[in-house]
């Protein structure tokens, strides 16, 4: 946490400054980078990560951190993200140890911005998830998700290239593994993969990200 945040604050990483958002976002949301000690008892830290529900409108069925759109009443961005992770996967907010709220970043050209706040959890307690909004919630090893054999390129439909991870049984692309990439990589934990190994985005959520009228 502490080398994240020092690189961060010495400088934002390429990612932070190639999708900085634009000057008047239409819509604000944040998310929540949640890491505590592993569930599971092993060596290392875990990240809670959610897969929508997909019968949500935005986004259905992929792989996500807790987060939405800042709502009247909200603070700011760090009151929004530990608002809705408590709202989707039960995690109460005075268990929770902000660090920093990172840069904004641009989530799509639609000029909508999301700041992810990076946040430890001293004492992890089980997960409820939102039948409603979230299909799963699982919390991911970290040691999972630098292993080379669990990362690949994602091929996007319109031929786009971009970080992808396989961890818990989840598909993590887009956004979420973006910034995951990023956030490994500033802290130094990523090893050597290879990027040369492609994959094709599921069909489940091609149909879900179709029906929500992309191309």
């Amino acid at each position: 946490m502490s080398t994240v945040v020092a690189e961060i604050e010495t400088g934002a990483p390429d990612y932070f400054t190639m999708f900085a958002p634009p000057p008047r976002p239409q819509r604000r949301s944040a998310v929540l980078m949640l890491f505590g000690p592993r569930a599971d008892g092993g060596e290392g830290d875990d990240v809670v990560l959610t897969e929508r529900s997909r019968e949500l409108r935005a986004h259905p069925g992929q792989v996500s951190f807790p987060g939405g759109a800042l709502e009247e009443g909200d603070r700011g961005p760090v009151d929004a993200a530990l608002r809705e992770a408590e709202e989707e996967v039960g995690v109460a907010a005075s268990g929770v140890e902000v660090v920093r709220a990172l840069p904004e970043l641009s989530l799509s050209p639609s000029r909508n911005s999301v700041t992810p706040v990076l946040a430890w959890w001293p004492e992890p307690r089980p997960l409820v998830p939102l039948e409603a909004e979230v299909a799963r919630v699982v919390r991911a090893p970290v040691e999972h998700l630098v292993d080379p054999e669990r990362r690949f390129s994602v091929v996007h439909p319109s031929g786009v290239l971009g970080p992808g991870f396989e961890v818990e049984g989840l598909f993590v692309w887009g956004f979420t593994a973006m910034l995951l990439s990023a956030l490994l990589d500033v802290s130094g934990l990523a090893q050597d993969w290879d990027a040369g190994r492609r994959r094709p985005i599921p069909d489940h959520v091609i149909t879900s990200w179709t029906r929500e009228g992309r191309p």
